[in-house]
């Protein structure tokens, strides 16, 4: 599999409307491996959209770098730009409407972006859309047009519609967001199935909670910035039972910059300051606010 790792460092996306300057992104630094799974994760206005829009290719950053697939996100213009979207990223809407030609069968909408893209030779065309189907669990549907099929099924197909220029990265952009929850677990598994049999690096920008079960890693963004990743792992305890566990981290930028999580800030009333101090092994972080008078002079040596 070709390079498909996707690296952001320091991105900002600053919008100007009626003389009014909004900061999408501040910062934000994402890195992800070829052929890795991630869900990135945030509260409404936090900046996912805006950074699956510069990775799609539709929107550019203000500041900063990013990169897919090799392609510098940042210079990159015209041809390159519409070379990019039809053979380096894949992208699947919510909006299941959005995917797919309403008119064309499952398997006419895989062919029309191989019409498009030219990518996979012609004579290789139908096998690869049918296989494509396949392995997403929709083959069934193949000859069917998207009103004739359920939710679940329009999502798979769209799926596959993104996969047929054979990308190096699929971006999704709340998959199961239209989806009930079983229907949700079925889309991510063909996701997973993809992602295993293809190596194609994934991105899934989402709300739901349950897509993180089915990645091995979370990206939290906060006002604008990458603030936390969770981390999960599967292993085999005492009793020979598997067992999944998850393990938060605060994630530190290049200049040695974190976010603390807002529970933590809430449960500690952390305001303003917070006073350091350095262990053997970890960094103590206290509330800095109700530091007295003492310790400050403790602090700069006056003992009167």
């Amino acid at each position: 599999m070709a390079d498909g790792a996707i690296l952001c460092e320091g991105v900002v996306r600053i919008f100007t409307a009626q003389g009014v300057e909004v900061q999408a992104l501040q910062g934000l630094d994402l890195r992800m491996t070829t052929g890795e799974m991630v869900a990135l994760v945030g509260a409404s206005g936090s900046g996912k959209s805006t950074l699956l829009g510069i990775l799609a290719g539709l929107d550019r950053p203000t500041a900063g770098s990013a990169s897919v697939a090799g392609h510098d996100l940042t210079t990159m213009r015209g041809a390159e730009r519409l070379e990019y979207r039809r053979r380096s990223v894949g992208f699947v809407w919510q909006q299941s409407a959005r995917n797919l030609l309403p008119y064309l069968t499952a398997r006419e909408n895989v062919r029309m972006v191989h019409e498009v893209a030219r990518v996979v030779p012609r004579s290789e065309r139908e096998a690869y859309g049918d296989e494509l189907l396949e392995l997403l669990g929709a083959a069934e549907v193949a000859g069917k047009r998207p009103a004739e099929m359920s939710g679940g099924q329009r999502q798979r197909v769209a799926i596959a519609v993104a996969l047929a220029n054979r990308p190096r990265a699929l971006l999704a952009d709340e998959p199961t967001g239209e989806l009930d929850e079983q229907t949700s677990a079925e889309v991510l598994g063909a996701m997973e199935t993809v992602n295993r049999e293809r190596g194609v690096t994934t991105l899934i920008v989402t709300h739901d909670a349950s897509v993180t079960e089915h990645v091995e890693r979370t990206v939290r963004i906060r006002d604008g910035r990458t603030s936390t990743e969770t981390l999960r792992r599967t292993s085999t305890d005492d009793d020979g039972r598997s067992v999944r566990t998850a393990q938060e981290y605060a994630v530190l930028d290049r200049a040695g910059r974190m976010q603390l999580p807002a529970d933590f800030v809430s449960a500690l009333d952390l305001r303003e300051r917070v006073r350091l101090t350095l262990e053997p092994d970890h960094v103590r972080v206290a509330p800095g606010q109700h530091a007295s008078r003492n310790d400050a002079r403790d602090a700069n040596g006056d003992a009167s």
